[in-house]
């Protein structure tokens, strides 16, 4: 019986990346750690390039 892989974007495996790094060091919720996460992926995109 074959399974479906379901497509996570690049995206969406970053933030879940940070959003667990934040649940693991901090008290910080789901819904809480998950907004953060990507407020902080956000701020990080708007690094240019050649600074990062």
């Amino acid at each position: 019986m074959a399974t479906a892989a379901k497509y996570v974007s690049r995206y969406d495996e970053r933030v879940n990346l940070v959003k667990d790094t934040l649940r693991k060091h901090s008290k910080l919720d789901e819904k809480a750690s998950l907004e953060l996460a990507e407020r902080i992926l956000d701020a990080l995109n708007h690094i240019p390039e050649k600074v990062r």
